[in-house]
């Protein structure tokens, strides 16, 4: 019943209940004890992780695994690995090679000899779920390749960035070939970092690319999706004219909006429970409120609960079987629906009022984990990349939302979606990763910024005080006359409120007060000589 009801649900169908697909990938290593390095390193603990996940979870379909590096590394790109999270490209190959003498892997390269054994062996397991193969997309497989110069080399050499994804959709296709005669039933396009690019780039780069690889799927006779996540939500239309059979989004983009997107082409969709501040920080009774949000949004025709995207490595057991609860048992169902009323908003408790006031300029990245998302290591790539010509005037930090102080900080900057760039507090760039010209100049102008308000506090300021008598006209007078004969630019300000006036302690006016809040006269008007030596002290 759960495979087919996922399946009847890609379809289209309606379905007697919403089918639910957990996307465990290094998480399945945390269930049997093995760190992700390990795990994903071995056909054998990825069977282990998988079974124990349906043994748990009560899933109707599942991954193989969720590794986006799998394709890159068997092309030549080196890996960094991690414990807790699936491997990050350290390398990219084609800054060493040129394309033609890359070829498409095969099934004995690096490690797709073990994610296929462990497909061939959980399909011979005959489990009641949907076994999903993971194919990286043709986009973020050109990134892992080329790195971050694609982005600029899709303005300046066009032809050259469809000649690279040309190859990369031929190493996807040959992927879900593969997968298909593995036993797969379901093959996912996972390419998140089309969330990166305009529409217009979108259908010009990639649309072509991912009609190709579903063209290729429904050859096989297996069902298609389409996975995105990020803030994707401009290219959800171009992504169904792609023609999947279904669409799975994260958070970053509303359900609603996803389910009238997908129903005006005939797609199917999925999604998009929060995977950090639900899933991953949240209580059982968060997972279960938020479960049963998405099923009243995503209805019963087309849908499937799943998180937005990798489970984290660390996710609490019991929040994904309390969503298997909420899926499975009507009773549960109707408890959580009570809860429903209970806020579950996280409070900043981090005080920002200062923020961004030190001499150096602070570049934030709030990302959900850079190590274990693509889009989110290509933001703190860009940012790795231009920070050091500034020397020591700039900082950049991380904040991963898989913690709750970062989720809070996010918070408190009205952070709304990931990756972001905020330079001293202020958003500046969104799911877009910005050249290194855009981002060079969005530091130097920030720099600039506070260049001039530095200078602007050295040279101080002087005020004269008050207004509406004639000698304060002249003192007025006579301070205009200083400035010109001295061809002074000091900043001179004129102050009539009277409640202003006696916050400098000065009880008679006219009177001239200088940045560092010495009364300079009070009760008198000072010749255009004295005013001259003051505003020579201000220079």
């Amino acid at each position: 019943m759960g495979k087919e009801l996922i399946l009847n649900a890609i379809r289209g169908q309606k379905t007697e209940r919403t089918p639910w697909l957990p996307f465990v990938g290094c998480h399945g290593g945390a269930l049997i004890g093995r760190d992700a390095m390990t795990y994903l390193q071995s056909a054998g603990l990825i069977v282990q992780g998988v079974t124990e996940a349906i043994r748990q979870y009560q899933p109707d379909g599942v991954p193989v695994t969720f590794d986006l590096q799998v394709e890159a590394e068997a092309l030549g790109c080196e890996l960094q690995w991690a414990k807790e999270n699936p491997p990050a490209v350290l390398s990219h190959v084609l800054e060493q090679k040129g394309l033609s003498e890359l070829k498409v892997p095969d099934e004995r390269a690096g490690r797709i000899p073990i994610v296929l054994e462990a497909t061939r062996r959980l399909a011979r397991a005959g489990h009641d779920v949907a076994l999903f193969g993971l194919v990286t997309g043709p986009f973020t497989l050109a990134l892992h390749l080329k790195g971050t110069a694609v982005f600029m080399e899709m303005y300046d050499r066009p032809e050259a960035v469809k000649e690279l994804m040309q190859f990369t959709t031929a190493v996807a296709m040959h992927m879900a070939e593969l997968y298909a005669a593995a036993g797969c039933d379901v093959v996912a396009l996972v390419d998140p970092m089309t969330s990166q690019i305009s529409p217009d780039t979108f259908r010009a780069f990639v649309s072509p690319c991912a009609r190709e690889v579903f063209d290729r799927i429904r050859a096989l006779g297996l069902l298609s999706s389409f996975f995105v996540c990020g803030h994707a939500q401009k290219n959800g239309e171009a992504m169904c004219q792609t023609g999947p059979d279904n669409i799975c989004v994260d958070e970053n983009i509303p359900l609603d909006f996803v389910k009238r997107t997908c129903q005006q082409y005939g797609v199917s969709f999925g999604g998009n429970m929060p995977l950090t501040t639900v899933l991953l920080m949240g209580s059982e009774d968060d997972a279960r409120r938020s479960a049963l949000q998405c099923m009243d949004i995503g209805g019963d025709t087309g849908y499937i609960l799943a998180p937005g995207c990798d489970l984290p490595y660390g996710t609490p057991p019991a929040n994904l079987k309390a969503v298997a609860e909420v899926v499975h048992d009507e009773y549960k169902r109707q408890v959580a629906r009570e809860l429903l009323a209970k806020a579950a908003e996280v409070t900043p408790s981090i005080n920002l009022a200062d923020y961004g006031r030190t001499d150096r300029v602070i570049v934030d990245i709030i990302t959900l984990d850079s190590e274990a998302c693509a889009p989110c290591q290509y933001m703190v790539e860009a940012v790795k990349a231009v920070a050091p010509h500034f020397g020591d005037l700039v900082i950049w930090r991380e904040h991963k939302i898989k913690q709750r102080e970062s989720v809070e900080f996010m918070t408190g900057l009205m952070v709304r979606n990931v990756p972001t760039i905020c330079i001293d507090g202020q958003i500046k760039f969104v799911s877009i990763i910005p050249s290194q010209e855009e981002l060079t100049r969005a530091i130097q102008e920030r720099i600039n910024e506070k260049l001039h308000l530095k200078l602007r506090e050295r040279r101080g300021r002087l005020l004269v005080l008050g207004g509406g008598c004639e000698r304060c006209e002249q003192t007025w007078a006579h301070v205009q006359q200083a400035l010109r004969e001295l061809g002074s630019t000091v900043e001179v300000e004129r102050i009539t409120d009277d409640e202003t006036i006696y916050s400098y302690g000065v009880s008679a006016t006219p009177a001239i007060v200088t940045v560092k809040e010495q009364v300079r006269a009070a009760g008198r008007v000072p010749s255009v000589e004295v005013i001259k030596e003051w505003l020579k002290e201000l220079q």
